[in-house]
């Protein structure tokens, strides 16, 4: 289902450059509101997990990632600072604080769990104006999540879109309970619990059956967000890459999900 083929990540980080970049959008409700960012670059390539190396904190305005391989390689610097306790918190200057009052041009979309303790920017060490950040219980789409995902793709023209589950997710281990002891929940959580309900890997039993579970939904919602005619087209020209990676509580280590 997912048109978003990925090779190695080591394979995407030998290939920065990309085509030239293509015009933001002109639609003119959207444009009065926000600036959109330029795109450029192929479909991403990924590995199992961020690479060691590390990059200085994230770029100055002006030399923000505009591919999908410059993106990923962005939020893996990131990452590794984060869980090597070296964050640099960056771009939170007051000058870039003014420049963000005209416009913003963030890098890459996060859709995570609402979970506290996976919170994107920190776990990825940006800063204000580098991600646009959506967030649900167990990263369950909804039109408002949908719609807030292809704002980011189709009016500021982000490269790419990084779907995060989490070890330990709430949302899933009670999908994953209810499915198996028929008890209804809550009505509202109960809606989160029927949206993952589909990707319940019923090969695996106990604590591995949520921890399957947990990444087989990420890669459904991958699979799901890819399929949008929209997001797919951009996909198919190398503007857009869609990926989806799994946060260990344990060591904060984000890993690439195949």
């Amino acid at each position: 289902m997912n048109s978003n083929k990925v090779p190695s990540f080591e394979r995407a980080s030998a290939h920065a450059s990309g085509p030239a970049p293509r015009a933001p959008s002109r639609r003119t409700v959207l444009r009065t509101a926000v600036a959109g960012t330029a795109v450029t670059g192929s479909v991403l390539g990924l590995g199992s997990v961020f690479p060691a190396s590390a990059t200085p904190a994230g770029p100055p305005a002006g030399r923000r990632p505009n591919t999908p391989d410059q993106a990923l390689r962005e939020l893996a610097a990131g990452n590794r600072r984060w869980r090597t306790y070296r964050q640099e918190h960056p771009h939170e200057s007051a000058s870039l604080r003014v420049r963000l009052t005209r416009a913003q041009h963030p890098f890459a979309i996060v859709l995570g769990c609402v979970d506290s303790r996976v919170p994107p920017e920190l776990v990825f060490d940006q800063g204000l104006g580098d991600l646009l950040t959506v967030r649900s219980a167990g990263e369950v789409l909804d039109e408002a999540v949908r719609g807030s995902v292809a704002y980011g793709v189709l009016e500021l023209a982000i490269p790419l879109v990084l779907v995060l589950g989490h070890q330990s997710c709430g949302a899933v281990g009670a999908a994953v309970h209810a499915e198996e002891t028929g008890e209804p929940l809550p009505a509202h959580i109960q809606y989160l619990a029927d949206q993952i309900r589909p990707s319940i890997d019923h090969a695996q039993h106990g604590d591995a059956r949520v921890d399957a579970t947990i990444d087989a939904h990420a890669r459904r919602t991958r699979d799901l967000l890819s399929a949008d005619p929209d997001i797919a087209r951009r996909i198919a020209t190398g503007e857009l890459a869609v990926a989806a990676a799994r946060y260990r509580l344990v060591d904060q280590r984000v890993s690439v999900l195949a």
